[in-house]
């Protein structure tokens, strides 16, 4: 068994035993270049791999954890974390931090950030809206 593994069954059955049940939770959303800076999702725009956000959870006893993420390939960035369903999220603020793509820097207007209460049970994901960048300057065809 590799080493991780091992130690996640560890700490598993050590909370298990102490009667305190695992709570799972995960926030998803994308990151997309909007090239004509239209508010809608059309075939000259894409995602932005490698996009790095910033996820802020504030816990039910008041711990305040720290995330950060990068867009995948698809534009797709994911947080996850495991933990005790006492110390499960209360309320999060999700923010875009930088598209790292420099024909594609500017942020759209609403994509500052989102801010939620996480009310989902074990197992459940809280999908995001997208968060926008726009390029400098919009290429002659968007016009």
């Amino acid at each position: 068994m590799e080493p991780k593994l091992l130690i996640a069954a560890v700490l598993m059955t050590v909370l298990m035993a102490k009667g305190v049940t695992a709570w799972t939770g995960e926030i998803q959303g994308r990151v997309v270049c909007d090239v004509c800076a239209d508010s809608s999702i059309d075939p000259e725009d894409h995602v932005l791999a490698g996009a790095e956000v910033a996820v802020l959870c504030i816990t039910k006893s008041g711990e305040v954890l720290n995330y950060q993420a990068f867009a995948n390939s698809n534009g797709i960035y994911t947080v996850a974390e495991t933990m005790p369903e006492t110390e499960r999220w209360d309320a999060c603020l999700v923010r875009p931090i930088s598209s790292f793509h420099n024909h594609c820097t500017h942020l759209g207007d609403g994509s500052t950030g989102v801010k939620f209460s996480y009310e989902y049970p074990s197992g459940y994901s809280h999908a995001v809206r997208p968060f926008v960048y726009h390029p400098v300057k919009a290429p002659v065809y968007c016009i």
